[in-house]
């Protein structure tokens, strides 16, 4: 067996304004950094509207489609904007995370990785948020129910950034887990532990700011593989941001990049006894690029060796 790396070269051409953190150099620096990885490399097919309507309504891509631009930037908010080539891209991410799905629940590979742009965690049902038009994990983790008709499936978000349009999309699916450490105090201010979600199947975990990564150690021991565990899933999925490292330039935890390393080992370690050893993995944020290079890296290198 091995780790799929599910990418597309449309995902380098959502272009954002200069000085954007949400960047084309993003990707370009993990494609850098993983180059020379034994991985079974994929193409992201686009999502069909199927995917899309799975979380979205039919006015949510509206509203996307008739906002892209035929030249330049265009913002949707303040944080989100949209260029030519990002209708193709937000199409490649949300279809690429459901390649990875099929190319693990097919056996072809045992876990995979998602390398792709815009991320999707912040997308809510109706509103596109936090440089996130789709929501790309909530797709995977329906297609996964709904096509593949598994059980349950657990989402855990380590971005450093609350996840608030993953939790919007999966509040009312009873067979979703959503698990979400970020800092808080933080945009977006969602994700306080009071947000259990309709069938309790959300846990908010936040972390004080300044906090580092044997604060998160403890508090993933304590909290968080415990309720993966006891919700003994058929897959786990990952929202992969490493903008919780210790120099990323939009949030002030401290973790090191083995931190990273390390949830990728017990996420892992945890997949084994409960799903087969099948995991998902979808990148979210990450600003700085160095950082971001190295996390990345190391987290894939984990789900090699988790093969």
């Amino acid at each position: 067996m091995t780790t799929a790396f599910i990418t597309h070269s449309d995902c380098l051409k959502h272009e954002t304004p200069p000085g954007h953190p949400e960047q084309v150099a993003r990707l370009k620096y993990i494609l850098e950094a993983t180059k020379d990885l034994d991985l079974l490399r994929i193409e992201a097919p686009l999502a069909t509207q199927k995917n899309i309507l799975s979380v979205h309504p039919q006015s949510h891509i509206d509203l996307i489609n008739a906002n892209s631009p035929e030249d330049g930037t265009r913002p949707l908010d303040g944080d989100t904007h949209m260029s030519p080539g990002t209708i193709s891209a937000a199409y490649r991410a949300a279809g690429g995370a459901v390649c990875a799905v099929d190319t693990v629940l097919s056996g072809k590979a045992k876990n995979a990785f998602v390398a792709v742009r815009p991320p999707g965690h912040h997308a809510e049902t109706q509103v596109p948020m936090g440089f996130c038009l789709f929501g790309n994990i909530a797709i995977a983790a329906k297609h996964a129910l709904d096509f593949h008709k598994l059980s349950k499936v657990v989402v855990v978000d380590f971005d450093v950034h609350h996840g608030n349009g993953t939790q919007d999309l999966l509040w009312n699916e009873p067979r979703a887990l959503t698990i979400t450490s970020h800092q808080m105090p933080l945009w977006p201010g969602t994700g306080r532990p009071e947000e259990r979600g309709e069938y309790d199947n959300v846990l908010n975990l936040p972390l004080p700011p300044n906090s580092d990564g044997s604060y998160m150690r403890s508090m993933y021991r304590e909290k968080v593989f415990p309720k993966m565990r006891s919700f003994n899933p058929d897959l786990i999925l990952l929202s992969a941001g490493f903008d919780a490292h210790i120099d990323d330039p939009l949030a002030e935890l401290k973790w090191e990049v083995d931190d990273f390393a390390w949830i990728t080992r017990e996420v892992c370690n945890l997949a084994t006894d409960c799903c087969s050893s099948r995991v998902v993995s979808i990148l979210e944020g990450g600003y700085n690029l160095d950082a971001l290079a190295a996390c990345t890296k190391a987290h894939i290198e984990n789900l090699i060796e988790a093969n």
